[in-house]
């Protein structure tokens, strides 16, 4: 199903505003940044803050083959995997700092609650300064318990991630490239542990005969209520950190992605009709209340959801041929990975090989069920560098 998002977000926040009891005539994300610089930067450093999408191997540790001296890993990013130095493909993070000339590398890696910080700087310590790519997956916005952390993951949230960055550096160069993307792990905590058990429950009722379908409706709206409630906050939370502890602290390009579709997953094509619009929703209420926080602020939206769209509905014009299947077969990587991109390998002939059969890695978009593969990174990075260029950055 396709949405309009130029109706949709006006009425979406409508909703909310009546959902709230709030009497402000103004439509929260009517307004727009403003005030960024329109000329080119003298860029000397890309300092990234994020989540799975931007991690450049927090978790590399994780995926080391057994036995293997010195380590082979299986994969360390969220993407598809190559057997280079550290196991790893390209994301767009990297991309776009090598079109700028430059090195970005983990500002952090780790699993299970042992981690280094800046490892680049024991092997090569005139790398140090590199070491500003701080997303990880997992990651949310101020809460340190992400998504997985559970299972080991750090998911240090963005809100530390900064302030770890501010720590060593004491703030930000105006030289500095920032990019800011989070916000798929508040969509994915609130619609697997909020949103959904909540409709469950009251769908469960509802087949007892315990509660009436007008009630059942009641319950569920109060669901989707509570749902958007909790990702306004989280892109207040979010605009706020980007306003006084990136902007105030010497930041003068800022970048920050908005979210795609999360509908048009290959995970959401197996979840039930009725309830995969959350995850539309979810993510526009997000982009909705970051544009209101960030309303009049010095920053840049990089249209990661429009770019996505476009990739979704004409593949064949960036050179895609399948936006559907993931590249990644689950049966062909260890138990443990869950079918997760960070393990996937897709080096030809290696017996660790877990690209599916007929997959490729730059023609099809998806790696895992939401992850893209490196192809897909590099669509990303390409729409990231012409939007830099359309903003007058480069």
């Amino acid at each position: 199903m396709k949405y309009s998002r130029a109706w949709r977000l006006p009425l979406l926040g409508a909703l909310l505003l009546a959902a709230c009891g709030g009497g402000d005539p103004e439509v929260p994300g009517s307004g727009t940044p403003s005030g960024a610089p329109t000329s080119p930067g003298s860029f000397s450093a890309v300092v990234s803050f994020g989540d799975s999408l931007s991690d450049l191997g927090s978790y590399t540790p994780a995926t080391v083959i057994p036995g293997t001296s010195p380590p082979v890993y299986l994969g360390g990013k969220y993407t598809t995997n190559f057997a280079t130095a550290n196991g790893a493909g390209t994301i767009w993070v990297e991309n776009v700092a090598k079109a700028l000339g430059l090195a970005i590398t983990p500002a952090e890696v780790g699993f299970a609650g042992q981690s280094v910080k800046c490892p680049v700087a024991a092997t090569v310590p005139a790398l140090a300064n590199t070491c500003t790519g701080y997303g990880q997956g997992g990651s949310r916005v101020t809460n340190p318990n992400g998504y997985a952390h559970e299972a080991g993951q750090l998911t240090v949230p963005v809100k530390t991630q900064i302030a770890n960055h501010l720590a060593r550096f004491g703030g930000f160069k105006a030289s500095d490239l920032v990019l800011v993307s989070i916000g798929f792990n508040e969509v994915f905590v609130v619609f697997e542990q909020q949103y959904v058990p909540a409709v469950l429950a009251a769908q469960a009722k509802a087949s007892a005969g315990q509660i009436t379908a007008d009630q059942f409706k009641a319950l569920a709206f109060e669901a989707q209520t509570q749902a958007q409630m909790a990702m306004k906050a989280a892109a207040l939370e979010l605009a706020d950190l980007i306003r006084t502890e990136i902007l105030a602290k010497g930041g003068k390009y800022v970048a920050v992605t908005n979210l795609m579709n999360m509908a048009t997953t290959p995970e959401a094509a197996t979840l039930p009709a009725t309830i995969r619009p959350m995850l539309t929703t979810l993510p526009e209420t997000f982009e909705l209340w970051l544009r209101a926080g960030l309303t009049g602020q010095a920053v840049q939206v990089l249209d990661v959801h429009a770019l996505i769209d476009s990739v979704l509905s004409n593949p064949s014009a960036y050179g895609f041929v399948n936006v559907t299947a993931p590249a990644c077969d689950p049966a062909r990587m260890p138990a443990a990975a869950k079918g997760s991109a960070l393990f996937c390998n897709v080096t030809p002939l290696a017996p660790y090989n877990a690209l599916a059969s007929g997959a490729d890695p730059n023609t099809w978009f998806f790696a895992d069920l939401n992850h893209p593969t490196t192809g897909g990174h590099k669509a990303v990075s390409d729409a990231v560098l012409k939007q830099l260029k359309s903003f007058g950055w480069l």
